[in-house]
């Protein structure tokens, strides 16, 4: 799956911003390339040597960048270009960098052909009532022989594009009609105003356009940046557009709904949602949701598939306390849903709603009685640095936040600790290593490997444990980096049971900013040339086991609509392997690891009686089936029957899963759809097992490791 990934707060783009109009020195492009390759080589976690082989990844990955859905190029357009695949390596090391240009002037050619295609496609009709199947996802077949086959895979396309507007049509209709009930004088624009086929022509013409109007900057980005992705998902070129983005956004002065997206395969698709964010408030809007239109409030919808991303993203943010209207195909829904629209209020990010909060909780005890515990949430691990830098006392930090928190469940006598980390993207190492140390007496937390094969130890920073009591971790598949640090040293000390997702994210490595300016200035430019985000470093646990992508692997595991999404490092083209050093020495407490399987009994048979988690499950099934199906069916009849089906499976879930109000710490006047979290209840039940166990058990000396 090819990902291309960007924060509408943590801004991260490939795409250069457009500079039409602008003419460029290819020699200075080149010097660019060089420079951009020479960092690559000496300075990445990798320093692959920019060979022959890599020459051949970069000729293949271009060609996959530009084309992804494996559309527009057909296998003889690829062989016209084959005499270049062991030379590429030569010419970026020489500055020459045409063969972005040629390829890409290609690209423009078909798809200017695809548009004409597509019209005389169009005037000829289609027949919605034939058994015809497409497949959407063309990311893992080979490329269409020739342009014969091309034009038989551009037919279905077409219509398969038409009948996905007639779908969403025949869907608003229905919607209006249920509308038009409760407030009869009220109109609302919507896409079924608008003719499925004049739609597709103007989504077609719109993404020429938008080929077109790329500068020569613009494709050395998309060039180099496949380059720079043989090494690793996450080091990308950054042209100067993208690198300002990317500054604007580290100071959390943007107004947007707050969601990290990716481009895959021509959609703009949700990778996770920022805490406290406006589109995590409102709470409809999930991982793996595809975003394919957006409104200004109740203006005409834009159809954004085959869009940049970073022209969707200028489409989403904007003015605060505006409204933006998205158009969602939903992630569980599969490739052939009917969408959905998702209003959000853009907003900034309040720093109070991205602070660790404290819930307190009853859960059943002995013989009918209640008891307490403690749910802390930490949507990220956080340190105000630039209080730091102005020589404030009281810094805020994550840290020092659980820990009064900690004190909080402490004075109020809790029977344990429900630690939830799910959807913690990370963070500062440091905090993640402090906040770990609030959990054990002292010892080591995480292991740090440079591209040179240095390791740098990070080791608690104080030598006490603020809370030694029943503790419970959450985490899931998009708990990442730093929290995955965290969770994997609690589980590796015996300190905590830590339950999700099969494993988290898998995200174990870390990345450096080179500011290109300064590698440069001898050669006195006339363009800016952005900056270069490279992978050079990577996490291990003291275990001597990588976090890379296999993550942290819960003691129990909880079904989960994100364990068969292709969410997590695994799924990123050309991520760096898991592997191994060699372990710390450590004092590990095995008790805990010996009531594990008798907690995970008892979670077990809960689950077996909950109607909650029977009907998930049931859902997940349905899911994985629809996901796996890799045609959809280009009968119109067929597609809205299973559609009306989905429907009435979610809906059975609304009326079982009711509405609860609003989570402490949250902002009570977003209108946040809570439905009960049937994760956390477990965990805190889990919790409460452990506590009774424990109480019952006498614990066995620490084991060295």
């Amino acid at each position: 799956m090819r990902k291309v990934f960007l924060s509408l707060f943590f801004l991260i783009s490939i795409s250069a911003s457009l500079f039409c109009g602008e003419a460029y020195d290819m020699r200075e492009l080149g010097i660019i390339a060089r420079i951009i390759s020479n960092i690559l080589a000496k300075d990445s976690f990798e320093r692959k040597q920019i060979d022959d082989k890599v020459s051949s990844m970069l000729f293949d990955e271009y060609f996959k960048t530009l084309d992804p859905g494996k559309i527009y190029f057909s296998q003889a357009d690829i062989a016209s270009f084959e005499d270049q695949r062991q030379k590429l390596d030569e010419q970026i090391k020489s500055g020459d960098v045409s063969f972005a240009y040629k390829v890409y002037d290609c690209l423009l050619n078909k798809v200017e052909l695809f548009n004409s295609s597509s019209q005389k496609v169009i005037a000829e009709g289609f027949d919605f009532n034939l058994d015809e199947e497409f497949e959407p996802d063309r990311t893992k077949m080979p490329w269409a022989k020739d342009d014969v086959e091309l034009r038989k895979l551009w037919s279905l396309k077409v219509k398969y594009d038409v009948l996905y507007y007639r779908l969403e049509n025949r869907r608003a209709a229905e919607d209006l009609k249920k509308e038009s009930k409760d407030k009869p004088d009220e109109k609302k624009k919507t896409w079924a105003e608008l003719p499925p086929v004049e739609r597709t022509l103007k989504r077609q013409k719109n993404y020429l356009t938008t080929l077109k109007e790329n500068s020569a900057l613009d494709i050395l980005g998309l060039y180099l940046s496949s380059l720079s992705n043989i090494y690793d998902p996450h080091s990308t070129y950054m042209p100067p557009k993208s690198e300002e983005d990317f500054n604007i956004n580290m100071s959390l002065s943007l107004v947007g709904i707050g969601a990290t997206l990716s481009a895959v395969d021509g959609y703009t698709t949700v990778e996770s949602l920022v805490p406290g964010g406006p589109a995590e408030l409102e709470g409809s809007l999930e991982p793996e949701d595809r975003i394919i239109a957006v409104a200004q409030g109740d203006e005409e919808p834009v159809d954004v598939i085959d869009m940049p991303l970073s022209k969707v993203v200028r489409l989403i943010r904007g003015k605060e306390n505006t409204l933006v209207r998205l158009t969602v195909l939903k992630s569980y829904k599969g490739m052939g849903s009917v969408p959905e629209i998702i209003s959000i209020v853009r907003d900034k990010v309040k720093l109070k709603d991205q602070e660790a909060s404290l819930e307190i909780r009853e859960i059943p005890g002995k013989n009918g009685s209640k008891q307490s515990v403690g749910v802390i949430y930490l949507p990220s691990f956080y340190y105000d640095f630039e209080a730091y830098l102005r020589g404030e006392k009281n810094v805020k930090s994550s840290t020092d936040d659980v820990k009064r928190l900690v004190n909080e469940c402490k004075a109020k006598n809790v029977a344990g600790i429900v630690f939830d980390m799910r959807s913690d993207g990370g963070g500062s190492l440091p905090e993640a290593v402090s906040t770990s140390g609030l959990f054990i007496k002292s010892g080591p937390v995480v292991q740090v490997k440079n591209f040179t094969g240095g390791i740098d130890v990070k080791v608690d920073p104080d030598k006490e444990s603020v809370y030694d009591g029943p503790l419970v971790i959450l985490v899931n598949r998009l708990s990442a980096s730093a929290t995955e640090i965290c969770a994997a040293a609690m589980q590796d000390y015996g300190r905590a049971v830590i339950i999700g997702d099969k494993h988290t994210h898998g995200k174990g490595t870390v990345q450096t900013i080179i500011d290109l300016n300064e590698k440069t200035a001898y050669y006195g430019l006339s363009i800016k040339p952005g900056a270069m985000k490279v992978t050079t470093q990577k996490f291990y646990r003291i275990n001597g086991e990588s976090t890379q992508i296999k993550g942290v692997t819960p003691d129990i595991v909880f079904p989960s609509f994100t364990d068969t999404m292709d969410i997590g490092e695994q799924y990123l083209d050309h991520a760096l392997p898991w592997d191994k050093i060699p372990s710390l020495r450590y004092s590990a407490n095995r008790s805990l690891q010996a009531l594990i399987p008798e907690l995970r009994k008892r979670s077990e048979e809960r689950r077996k009686s909950n109607s909650e988690f029977q009907l998930l499950e049931k859902n997940i099934a349905k899911f994985d089936e629809s996901k796996n199906r890799k045609t959809v069916s280009l009968n119109e009849e067929k597609r809205w029957k299973e559609y009306l089906k989905d429907k009435e499976l979610l809906d059975q879930q609304d009326a079982l899963i009711k509405m609860d109000e609003p989570e402490q710490g949250k902002d009570k006047d977003r209108k946040k759809k809570n439905k009960r979290d049937i994760y956390l209840e477990e965990s805190a039940l889990i919790l409460g097992d452990l506590s009774e166990m424990l109480a019952g058990s006498a614990l066995p000396a620490a084991v060295n490791q």
